[in-house]
């Protein structure tokens, strides 16, 4: 994803963030550091603390304990100067409904203090950029639900912010909607926007996210690429389906730790779907004179990762073992 970024060092950076309501812990010590230029995906079932890591960090609410800067500007001695370079954007399109797109946008500029003039062109910037200016003379209240959210992030953008705060921006959008934020998030961090987003649509993140955390039982249970979050997580097969019981018979031989599903004719081989290990297994095939009718690759994905990582009491859920390679084709 090609970036452009404002400044040097992380964007946002915690150490040990902490956040209880009474006798319950939502946030137990969690740290971040996000660099410029990128979006970070926060993860977790409802209830993680997902919106309250959001709320602290852009000063909604206080913290208990721990640090953190955005910006540049330290979250306890400087709340101001972190409000001045960042943007939020909530669950909800906070617009006003009796306000046209056009004069929504202006309000936010007096609300920042704008310049008149440089107000009135941030605002005729933006309902070009979102694609909203031939209704800008329209109410708010008259728009779709897509039409609301590109609105509101106009809105968040006429500051023209450092780092943003996407808390599930996408929820309730059809997939078209969707697919239209997930492209102007694109653009933002293209332009050096620091994007941190939570979301309930892992595929958002699949999608948008240079690193992704999880977040249970108050802690980061894991983070790194989807990638890299996806290895941890065992699942990976392969699917080989036969057109003769003969060469099922010969692959059963070949293969005997696989899972057999003697109605398809068809072995699943569990294990690392890396391209040596398939190499292996097709020379194995080769080498035992087995014809597959058809083969097909598959690997976890973000909801494995989800389910995995998420929903025990502790918040720590275990890990799993790394895979055996194909090739070996352990027992499991």
């Amino acid at each position: 994803m090609p970036t452009s970024n404002k400044r040097s060092g992380p964007a946002v950076s915690a150490v040990g963030l902490r956040k209880s309501y009474g006798d319950r812990t939502v946030l137990n010590g969690i740290d971040l550091t996000i660099p410029a230029g990128t979006v970070f995906a926060l993860l977790g079932p409802n209830g993680a603390g997902k919106t309250t890591t959001v709320e602290i960090l852009s000063t909604l609410v206080g913290a208990d304990g721990g640090q953190a800067q955005i910006a540049g500007h330290d979250l306890a001695t400087d709340p101001d100067g972190v409000r001045s370079a960042i943007g939020v954007t909530g669950q909800f399109a906070a617009l006003d409904d009796m306000l046209t797109a056009e004069e929504n946008l202006l309000l936010m500029a007096d609300l920042l203090r704008l310049p008149r003039s440089r107000g009135r062109s941030r605002a005729r910037e933006l309902l070009q950029r979102f694609d909203i200016a031939e209704v800008a003379a329209k109410r708010a209240a008259t728009f779709s639900g897509g039409m609301r959210r590109r609105l509101d992030l106009a809105m968040t953008l006429v500051g023209d912010p450092e780092v943003i705060f996407l808390d599930e921006p996408t929820t309730g959008l059809d997939p078209r909607s969707r697919r239209t934020m997930w492209d102007t998030v694109r653009g933002l961090v293209a332009g050096g926007t620091t994007v941190f987003l939570t979301t309930q649509y892992l595929e958002e993140a699949d999608q948008l996210a240079d690193r992704i955390a999880v977040l249970d039982g108050g802690r980061i249970v894991a983070e790194g690429t989807a990638d890299e979050l996806k290895s941890r997580i065992p699942g990976s097969h392969v699917r080989l389906r036969f057109a003769e019981p003969a060469a099922y018979d010969r692959a059963c031989a070949a293969f005997p730790a696989a899972s057999r599903d003697e109605e398809n004719l068809a072995l699943r081989i569990a294990g690392d779907a890396g391209l040596d290990a398939l190499r292996t297994l097709i020379d194995r095939l080769d080498a035992a004179g087995v014809p597959a009718a058809d083969f097909s690759v598959h690997t976890p994905d973000l909801d494995d990762v989800f389910l995995a990582l998420t929903g025990t009491a502790t918040g720590t859920a275990a890990v799993p073992a790394p895979r055996p390679s194909l090739a070996q084709e352990t027992p499991r």
